[in-house]
This record gives structure tokens, sequence and C-alpha cells, in this order.
């Protein structure tokens, strides 16, 4: 018994290890077990239509359209918002009695390969101290400096700035044209606001740390909601 209770502490053990060694901090993610996601979304303050559309993989002109929400994309908090076209969400014919089948959730997000350009320059978002490195998801991790300037990778508005979406801790995305998001996460501080216009370098925040309690930043680029490989884009 003592030695079976030993062989599956040890197997827990390797499990929850082989868990952390990929990205040495947290990884970004939804708030809730796969699965789970929800049909609809009732927003909360520091919400807006970007982020709730990052969280869930989806594009933020397709959340606004599936909400009749207005050009300017205002949201109030208590907002109910459903994360799917509506048709997607009909209910199922269903025999007398017999209970009707969970409607299905957005998919996940599937990392793109990246197009050929943007048709606007981009930059590393921060000095590197060693290779970047690839995340599940579609974004990479550059590890640095507690402290270290973390820069627009292109010129841009902010559309998000807070910690409301947990894993990404502190939080900043910028909109480029009309299909084009980049965000960094771990922002131990932020130095601009919602609604600011930001040029290509310019110093956003101040790098913080992620999980493990280790300096980092976590960097994502997504056309029309949909993740793609940042690597594509970033100077060799």
């Amino acid at each position: 018994m003592r030695r079976q209770r030993s062989i599956c502490a040890l197997s827990l053990c390797c499990l929850l290890l082989g868990g952390c060694a990929n990205t040495g901090a947290e990884k970004p993610g939804d708030e809730m077990p796969r699965g789970e996601k929800p049909h609809v979304y009732v927003v909360r303050p520091q919400d807006t239509v970007y982020s709730i559309a990052w969280r869930y993989g989806l594009d933020f002109r397709d959340l606004a359209r599936w909400n009749h929400i207005g050009p300017d994309f205002r949201i109030a908090v208590g907002q109910t918002l459903i994360l799917a076209p509506s048709t997607a969400l009909g209910k199922p014919k269903t025999s007398p009695g017999a209970p009707a089948p969970p409607a299905r959730a957005p998919p996940p997000a599937r990392v793109l390969p990246a197009p050929a350009s943007s048709g606007f320059s981009w930059a590393w978002p921060t000095d590197r101290t060693s290779a970047p490195q690839p995340v599940s998801g579609g974004g990479i991790l550059l590890s640095g400096r507690l402290g270290q300037d973390i820069r627009a990778s292109a010129s841009g508005r902010v559309v998000y700035s807070g910690s409301g979406i947990r894993a990404y801790g502190n939080l900043i995305i910028i909109k480029h044209g009309e299909n084009w998001l980049s965000a960094y996460a771990h922002a131990r501080e932020s130095l601009v606001h919602e609604g600011q216009d930001v040029l290509l370098g310019q110093v956003i925040g101040h790098m913080g740390e992620g999980a493990p309690q280790k300096p980092v930043l976590y960097f994502e680029i997504r056309r029309n909601g949909r993740p793609v490989d940042p690597l594509g884009f970033l100077p060799r």
C-alpha cells in the first residue's frame, strides 16, 4: 500500500512539473476549464469589447455585430453579451421529455501562419536577453529584467489596459489598423491608457513578473481575432 501511494504521488508530481516546464511562466488562457466556456458573458468592470473578444479568441467586430453594439464599441457593466452568432445558439429540436443538448461553445483559437505582410512595420517589444520561447496558443515569452521597458511593437491605439483577464497579469492591448491587435502581458505597470495613440517603439510599460516569480513579457499578435506567429513579423 505504501509503495502504491508513493508511485501515485511521484506520478502526480511529474505531471505538475511537466505542465510548467514549457513556459517558465503561467500560461495565459481562458478563465474557465476546457469544455466549460460559457455561451454568454456578463460585462465586468474594466472590460472592453476588445478584452472580451481576446479572452475567448473572437474577432471584436464579430462580437460587436452579434450583440448590436455601435461603432463606438461601448458596453456597460452588467450587460449580457452572446459569444456566438444567434443561429449557432438556437435551440435544437428534441423529443418531448428529452434533455436539450448543450450549445457548442466558441472553438479555441488556432495559431495561423504569418501572412506575407501586415502593411506596417513591427519591432521587438522589449530588449532580448535570451531566445524567445514560443507558447502554445500563439504568443512568445521574452525574458528580461524587472522594470525593463516594454515598447509598442507597431504604431496603433491602446484599446485595453488592465488586469481583468486572469493569467495575463497587467495586460495592454493595442489595435493596429482594422484587422490587427498586439498584446503585452505581465507588465509591472502601464504607462498608457485606453484610447491613447502610440508610436512604434514608444515605451508603454515596464516588465513585471510572471509565474514562478521571474521577469517576463508575454507577447502576442492577432489578425481578425486569430493568433498568428509573431516571429513571422519581428526583425530577425
